[in-house]
């Protein structure tokens, strides 16, 4: 009774000064039809729009600009939704919606739910995505990762931006910028060493995460010829692919398919596909397609009524409420079910409640029962909803199956990304040992971890190591290589580079999932900026031949990589295990960390474990368990292959050794 009422209060001319609408008595539409359903005898078309008193389709020829070519009353549908069906084939006209509310018509918009777009996405484009299909696209299966029962911990991610992959001229990618470069094989960079796919592929990674990828505003897909750059955080249509990164941004088609073939290609070598994505917010605020169609819905906003802004950008969505969660997990099937995405990164998940993100994680599970969810559990600014509520780092245990960063251990490895001469334990301050700890223990409770003296988290807050990404950079701040050039200015460019060698081999060896940067393999560098979303291309495009001039990194991180993948020690499955089989030495002097992992009991092919790292810039002697003989695999940050014959072992300056005793 109460949405009859609603519908007919709406449907009445407004002659009052205008009040806020009741939200709690929006109807909910449980269709899954939302948007365009093609076929070529029929297409139609579904928005929801409760408020709305009418709406009209409006037809195009062209993605942009033009006279429309009919404007087409909209029909009331059930629970809040209105809809039209159009007779015959009207595959390639483009389209866009209107709606009037309170006697004033909004812009044209596409609905959000819109998959096919045309040049930067202001109008959908009628078409069958079922041609976009590349051959074999029904035989196309996620490649196993971790044995026969995989789990989130053997997972190796990789975060990658679309455009840096390629676009360097030593790439020697001929599709630069676009989705199909990274389709390519056999490219090398000027000294014949692997660029692209096949270095991925011969690196060892699992999981390669791609910053945003679907369609977002900030670059003109109708000027390639200018100089344009962004990494995507400012989300325009979600459930299409973007159009910059395909050859054809006009033609809705394009975009979807050339993605597609990335995701197969990817798949045929082995590599998993993670999309970034950003619910949190949108590019648009009051002039966002959700604000145009349903105005004051899908926003939170203050007492005040202005929008909130924990995103820092301008707004927050509000995931609690029921169409906006709907919508939040309809799109996450799209990219499951018909790009056969593998996992998804969620920015600022903090800002989304812990109901819509287990509910997320129950429905993409039972399609893909190795998925792989992770987000950052913290914001960028408040929000009205409390914080016992949302996704936050602090609530993790409270997640099902997803995991957040830690914070604490990548400021821990490199100091704080917020004080930018501030070092960390890799590169020499001395005190931030119990933060490594917390680290290597994937935040879960350890009775050898002095909570007190963690830099941030004074608790445990993760129930199990798969609810914790363990890394020490990434696309925000200053990356790891940049940091120690600004932090640790004095040391020698071969001790920096130690640095960088111990801050992955923490990364590597700590339990959780190890999450690396594109480029960290070989010393990348973004020139020392700090914040490079939008600085183009000489800042953030990859150079490949940094891999040919600093190739024993290389090979020594991707060595780190395949002995992560090889012994389950590093990969403990549960919190129990962990407090269990790690051992950390309490006799090492400040700076240092010994641990030791009973590999036996958790199945490894080394019976015994040692870690040691060593932070600071003098040598440092540890004395080694008597009993047994050690054998090398790891000695002064290169690959070792020895029998220590003495009771001890020296540790160079910013170094790391992995022993190992053989069953």
């Amino acid at each position: 009774m109460i949405r009859i009422l609603f519908a007919i209060l709406f449907a009445m001319p407004m002659r009052v000064k205008a009040q806020p609408f009741d939200l709690s008595a929006y109807p909910v539409y449980e269709g899954d039809d939302l948007g365009l359903t093609y076929t070529s005898n029929r297409s139609t078309f579904r928005i929801w729009a409760p408020t709305a008193e009418a709406a009209e389709l409006v037809l195009y020829d062209r993605p942009l600009g033009g006279e429309d070519l009919r404007r087409i009353p909209l029909e009331r549908g059930r629970s809040g939704t209105w809809q039209i069906s159009l007779q015959g084939d009207q595959k390639g006209l483009y389209y866009a919606f209107r709606v009037r509310i309170r006697s004033t018509w909004s812009q044209e918009v596409p609905d959000p739910y819109v998959k096919l777009v045309g040049t930067n996405g202001r109008r959908g484009v009628i078409g069958d995505i079922r041609e976009t299909d590349p051959p074999g696209w029904s035989l196309d299966r996620s490649p196993a990762f971790g044995g026969v029962s995989p789990s989130p911990v053997d997972a190796v991610i990789y975060e990658l931006h679309v455009r840096d992959a390629s676009i360097h001229p030593s790439s020697g990618i001929r599709g630069k910028g676009k989705f199909l470069g990274l389709t390519e094989t056999g490219t090398r960079n000027t000294s014949g060493r692997s660029t692209g796919l096949d270095h991925l592929k011969e690196f060892g990674v699992t999981h390669v995460h791609l910053l945003p990828s679907y369609d977002f505003s900030s670059v003109d897909e109708s000027k390639p010829e200018k100089p344009q750059y962004n990494w995507g955080y400012d989300p325009l249509n979600y459930n299409a692919p973007e159009g910059s990164y395909s050859t054809d941004p006009s033609d809705g088609l394009t975009r979807v398919r050339e993605f597609k073939r990335l995701v197969k290609a990817f798949h045929d070598n082995g590599l998993r596909v993670v999309m970034d994505v950003v619910y949190n917010h949108t590019m648009f605020t009051e002039t966002s397609w959700f604000e145009q169609l349903v105005p004051g819905y899908f926003y939170r906003k203050r007492a005040d009524g202005s929008f909130s802004d924990a995103s820092a950008c301008g707004n927050e969505t509000a995931s609690e409420r029921p169409m906006m969660r709907r919508f939040m997990l309809a799109s996450l099937k799209h990219w499951v079910q018909e790009y056969h995405v593998d996992g998804f990164r969620f920015d600022l998940m903090g800002i989304h409640d812990i109901e819509t993100m287990n509910t997320i994680s129950k429905e993409l599970h039972a399609i893909k029962p190795d998925i792989l969810l992770y987000g950052e559990g913290w914001t960028a600014g408040s929000s009205p909803l409390p914080d016992s509520l949302r996704a936050l780092k602090r609530n993790a245990a409270s997640l099902d199956r997803i995991a957040v960063f830690s914070d604490d251990i990548r400021d821990g490895i490199k100091g704080s990304v917020f004080v930018h001469d501030e070092k960390g334990f890799a590169s020499g301050r001395v005190g931030t040992e119990q933060s490594i700890r917390f680290g290597i223990t994937a935040s879960t409770a350890h009775p050898q971890v002095d909570f007190s003296k963690v830099n941030y988290s004074k608790a445990p807050y993760a129930a199990s190591p798969e609810q914790v990404i363990s890394y020490s950079e990434c696309h925000d701040n200053h990356i790891l290589r940049d940091k120690l050039e600004i932090s640790a200015r004095t040391a020698t460019p071969e001790q920096r580079m130690d640095m960088q060698r111990l801050a992955n081999t923490i990364v590597l060896t700590a339990q959780g999932i190890p999450f690396l940067h594109a480029g960290s393999e070989f010393l990348r560098t973004k020139k020392g900026v700090e914040n490079s979303f939008n600085a183009g291309d000489s800042i953030n495009a990859i150079d490949w031949d940094l891999k040919t001039r600093n190739e024993d990194t290389y090979a020594f991180i991707r060595a780190l990589v395949s002995m992560r993948k090889r012994h389950p020690a590093f990969r403990m499955r549960t919190a129990a295990d962990i407090a269990s089989h790690l051992k950390f030495r309490e006799d090492s002097t400040a700076g240092v960390i010994v641990f030791e992992i009973d590999g036996d009991a958790v199945g490894d092919e080394w019976k015994e474990i040692l870690v040691a790292f060593n932070g600071t810039p003098a040598s440092k002697v540890i004395m080694l368990p008597r009993s047994g003989s050690w054998r090398t695999h790891i000695h002064d940050n290169r690959i070792s292959s020895g029998r220590i014959k003495t009771p001890s072992l020296t540790l160079k300056p910013f170094s790391a050794a992995v022993l190992y005793k053989a069953r």
